[in-house]
């Protein structure tokens, strides 16, 4: 599970980091970047699925599990990114049934542009 204080959980924290407007895209996964960070604070990060990607809550929830893991092991390994203080990664269809390999190397080549 991805440590509290790296989680964006306030929706105000959501709606600023999408009107900066930096966003990278790689197989099927969306990354928004927030603003610069300065302070140097541990980069939070937050897991969108739209209901537009499927109805069921239990596939949505899934994309977003595996998202979380792969993104998890990343900063158990490297670190956490420090240049934003906001990242969100937002799914599409194509990652419906794909295997955790799959998003794993998706979510690393988007982190490793950070």
């Amino acid at each position: 599970m991805l440590p509290k204080e790296l989680r964006l959980k306030k929706r105000s924290a959501f709606n600023a980091t999408y009107k900066t407007g930096k966003s990278f895209h790689n197989d099927g996964i969306t990354m928004f970047c927030g603003k610069k960070n300065e302070m140097r604070h541990p980069t939070k990060a937050g897991f969108v699925v739209s209901k537009k990607i499927h109805k069921r809550a239990v596939k949505r929830n899934r994309i977003k599990r595996l998202m979380r893991e792969s993104y998890r092991l990343f900063v158990k390994n490297n670190g956490t990114p420090e240049k934003y203080m906001s990242v969100i990664f937002v799914a599409s269809t194509k990652l419906l049934n794909k295997d955790f390999k799959f998003i794993d190397t998706a979510i690393l080549k988007l982190v490793e542009k950070l």
